[in-house]
């Protein structure tokens, strides 16, 4: 028969023994949420250095923001509505278009998405050669029913558009000049909130690689660090709201671009560019 004082000396070890069992568990989920924490610091670390490269807003070299994919991702319900009936365009010019805009006068662009209304003030007087681009390429059509396809989230705050492939290689057949980088808005290398700028195929180190701008452009919807080497050719002035509201959705990896892409179905139903 077993007295008292066993049972007691066997009940403080079985007690001892689940206290070792609870503390193990925890020691072992602190050790994984230090590894999540790490991984999830690399990935951020990645996709800036990633856009510091300028490859992150790159419309033809995929490679350098392949990095900024977190497959940890996970997919939030789609804030957007269904997109408009209608294709992408396919349309390609051999030349960058003859100048029809006044760079004295003062145009706006409303992008009309599924996911909102975003209006923009273009800066015709700093970068003429990009808005008369912009303009002429809303006139044909050529943005519409096109997908905005990278989405970055992690330190550089981007929705990049204006690839009717939705792949990140499309573009118009034709390059445009830098423009504007000397804009004050963009000192001290960050692109601010509200900005409108164009993605290049820069490398950050061979001239032959400037002045390569095509139909792909980015919105920034929050400061973001990037060099001075994407044309600034607007702001928004209107939809910032719609901005945020993709950014709440979230972000996936996307193999077909190398990179990010917004979990919400943001496509350019229209584009339009009006003098104001």
């Amino acid at each position: 028969m077993v007295s008292k004082d066993q049972r007691r000396r066997q009940l403080a070890r079985e007690k001892y023994a689940r206290q070792q069992q609870r503390r193990t568990a925890a020691q072992h989920r602190a050790r994984r949420r230090t590894v999540i924490i790490a991984s999830a610091l690399a990935v951020a670390l990645a996709a800036g250095v990633a856009a510091f490269s300028s490859a992150a807003l790159m419309g033809d070299d995929r490679a350098d923001d392949r990095a900024a994919a977190d497959p940890s991702s996970t997919a939030a319900p789609d804030p957007c509505q269904t997109p408009a009936k209608g294709a992408p365009s396919k349309a390609k010019w051999k030349k960058e278009p003859a100048m029809s805009i006044d760079t004295g006068a003062s145009y706006t662009a409303a992008l009309h998405t599924t996911c909102g209304q975003i209006e923009l003030k273009l800066d015709a007087a700093g970068a003429p050669h990009t808005v008369n681009s912009f303009a002429f390429l809303a006139g044909k059509r050529f943005f519409d029913h096109s997908r905005c396809h990278r989405f970055l989230d992690r330190r550089i705050y981007v929705l990049q558009c204006g690839d009717p492939t939705g792949t990140g290689t499309g573009g118009p057949g034709y390059t445009l000049p830098d423009e504007n980088l000397k804009d004050p808005k963009i000192k001290g290398g960050v692109y601010p909130a509200g900005t409108v700028a164009m993605a290049n195929s820069y490398d950050g180190k061979h001239d032959n690689t400037r002045n390569s701008g095509g139909s792909q452009f980015f919105l920034v919807y929050k400061d973001s660090p990037l060099p001075a080497n994407y044309t600034p050719f607007g702001t928004v002035t209107g939809g910032m709201d719609v901005l945020k509201k993709i950014a709440a959705a979230g972000s996936r990896p996307d193999p077909q671009i190398g990179s990010t892409a917004p979990n919400a179905t943001v496509v350019i139903d229209r584009a339009t560019v009006a003098r104001s």
